[in-house]
């Protein structure tokens, strides 16, 4: 029986990089379908093969996480590529896509893009979120690439203690600069880049597939654009869990399972109150709240 993990997944195709580095090309055991099992990239699995290109696969291990778009499944950290302007920064949907992070136990990092074209005012204002998310424990890197020599190797530094050993996503609208980013980190991979439409406010999709790629002795993976985000498999109770800040301190409310939205003696209104969390964060989590909490139920 060998080992190893499955990097690509193409028309019914796993692809599967063993303990040695070498790829072999399987199909999945037909009781898979039977049994309901959908290997995903990502999947540490069991498979045989005589050669390179007529493998089995056997077994899927248990999964940490498992995300839907983009079909992936192990993933330690989430990259959120959110660009200054082209399209506007929303830390609506930043926190949306931190939340998505959180409750999958996927590390988030944030990367604002494109500050190389804002003027002084949103310079300005993305140091003072710098400061809120990094109060949160975020990292939250901001590199204006007209300002910093040898921009690729001030980004590979950056990057790397995050990356090494680690399964990677990019995540963020289409247009944010994702395969930018990319490419600063890796000229070779050379990933198309699409220009932004003004008239949609959003890039076009440039990515076909979910592929792992080497980078800075990790794992990546690029993503599709997002338009939106849903949350259908969280509930109301467990959204302030998502927001490190709020839960930190949730046990200081009067309540158990206090949702901080109308109850009294609750710890986090307070904490918005006292400016100890950044009211666009409170914001964000109540927007969040109502949503699944007008959800209608599924049968």
């Amino acid at each position: 029986m060998q080992k190893g993990q499955i990097i690509k997944a193409i028309s019914g195709f796993y692809y599967i990089k063993d303990e040695q580095g070498e790829t072999y090309q399987t199909r999945a055991r037909g009781v898979f379908r039977k049994d309901g099992v959908n290997p995903l990239v990502g999947d540490h699995v069991e498979f045989t093969s005589d050669n390179l290109t007529e493998g089995t696969l056997t077994a899927v291990k248990d999964r940490k996480n498992a995300l839907v778009r983009p079909p992936i499944a192990n993933v330690d950290v989430g990259v959120v590529i959110a660009s200054v302007i082209e399209p506007e920064f929303s830390t609506q949907l930043l926190d949306r896509f931190l939340v998505m992070l959180e409750h999958k136990n996927i590390a988030p990092i944030i990367y604002i893009s494109k500050l190389d074209i804002a003027d002084a005012a949103l310079k300005e204002e993305m140091a003072d979120y710098k400061e809120i998310y990094e109060k949160i424990g975020y990292p939250f890197i901001t590199i204006d690439v007209e300002k910093v020599e040898n921009v690729k190797e001030n980004l590979k530094a950056t990057f790397k203690d995050y990356f090494t050993n680690k399964l990677v996503v990019f995540i963020g609208q289409s247009g944010a600069g994702k395969s930018t980013l990319l490419n600063h980190l890796n000229p070779e991979f050379n990933l198309k880049t699409a220009e932004t439409s003004k008239a949609l406010g959003r890039g076009k999709h440039t990515t076909r597939h979910v592929e792992l790629y080497p980078l800075l002795d990790g794992l990546f993976a690029d993503t599709p654009g997002y338009s939106a985000l849903s949350f259908l498999e969280i509930e109301a109770v467990e959204i302030s869990d998502c927001f490190p800040e709020m839960r930190a301190i949730s046990d200081q409310c009067r309540f158990r399972g206090c949702l901080h939205q109308n109850e009294p003696n609750c710890a986090v209104k307070k904490a918005v109150k006292n400016s100890r969390i950044a009211i666009s964060r409170y914001e964000s989590y109540l927007q969040i709240l109502k949503e699944v909490q007008e959800r209608k139920p599924m049968y």
